[in-house]
């Protein structure tokens, strides 16, 4: 593979800046700082991890065969180059910075085809989710093993929290989620021809389950949490960290 390749985009350097200066924003002694420094952090965190989570199922795509994503660019972490960066980006941070739902972005093309067989084509679906597990995994290493203070310490764990959430999300076995990819190729053909007609609007169900049906919801995010705490995370600054980044609630 050209070094080229996996060079990361100015645009996702770009990302990472943002992120930084949230972080630094958090340390000062400014409420409104603190506050603003959150929502940079966490909405250019989330950004970031989008790019990664695309770039995840591109690269064990390239490893199991697919040597059409270098040319896509999908390997560049460039928001760009992803299916529709409204989809994939935008509505993703805006249902974050207004509900907290971290929706999942738009997956990126894969010619299945090329892929050697069906473990691969399942690992392709795994790698996105599996990248926000790790990260929600170092970040909450880095709170433990950092102990940062105050905001920067909250901010880090609701982020690490987001994470969390996501990947729970997606690994659920529903078309259009990573879950239902990672399964699919070892169904029966009837099922992947359902899967791919109800791909567009299963998820739009699921989310209207979570959120209609408290009780529903209710053992979601108690899945989640469960994981989250299971990593290390601390609930309490996670809930800290929140409040602060839906500070107009």
């Amino acid at each position: 593979m050209k070094r080229s390749a996996v060079r990361p985009s100015p645009l996702f350097l770009g990302l990472l800046a943002v992120t930084a200066a949230g972080a630094a924003l958090t340390l000062l002694e400014s409420g409104a700082a603190r506050i603003g420094g959150t929502v940079l952090f966490v909405l250019g965190g989330w950004a970031t991890s989008l790019c990664l989570h695309e770039f995840g199922h591109a690269y064990v795509a390239f490893r199991g065969g697919d040597h059409s994503v270098v040319h896509k660019g999908y390997l560049s972490l460039d928001i760009r180059r992803y299916t529709d960066p409204v989809l994939s980006i935008v509505l993703p941070l805006v249902l974050l910075a207004f509900g907290g739902i971290p929706l999942p972005g738009g997956a990126v093309w894969i010619n299945h085809h090329a892929l050697r067989d069906k473990r691969v084509e399942s690992m392709v679906s795994l790698a996105g989710p599996l990248t926000n597990l790790a990260l929600g995994g170092l970040l909450i290493g880095a709170v433990v093993l950092f102990s940062p203070t105050g905001a920067l310490a909250h901010a880090l764990s609701y982020l690490a929290m987001v994470q969390i959430i996501a990947f729970v999300l997606n690994v659920l076995p529903v078309p259009g989620l990573d879950g239902w990819g990672a399964i699919e190729p070892w169904t029966s053909p009837q099922a992947q021809a359902f899967g791919a007609k109800a791909r567009p609007w299963a998820p739009l169900v699921l989310f209207a389950v979570l959120i209609g049906l408290p009780s529903v919801g209710s053992l979601f995010f108690d899945l989640a949490f469960s994981v989250f705490e299971l990593l290390g995370g601390d609930r309490y600054a996670a809930a800290l960290g929140q409040s602060n980044f839906l500070f107009w609630r």
